[in-house]
């Protein structure tokens, strides 16, 4: 019976573990992408490897003329004035 409820949890946890990734994927190509260094290298560090590779992307710095340069993190982070 213990067997069988192991087998549960194992499979609620690649789930977690699953959703984790994709994420970290996600955040890595948008973080990327704001940055100036496009969608693919963000997807790449975010599906290999994981929750560090996205937030790598916290410390590349972005390049001039960048999303993250001229509007911010977010898009609707709009400077007054």
């Amino acid at each position: 019976m213990t067997v069988i409820a192991s087998s549960h949890n194992v499979g609620v946890l690649a789930l977690y573990l699953l959703l984790l990734w994709l994420g970290s994927a996600i955040v890595g190509a948008y973080l990327s992408g704001r940055k100036g260094y496009g969608d693919k290298p963000g997807l790449a560090s975010g599906l290999l490897l994981s929750v560090v590779g996205a937030l790598a992307w916290l410390f590349v710095p972005a390049k001039s003329g960048s999303d993250w340069r001229v509007i911010g993190p977010f898009p609707w982070q709009r400077s007054e004035g």
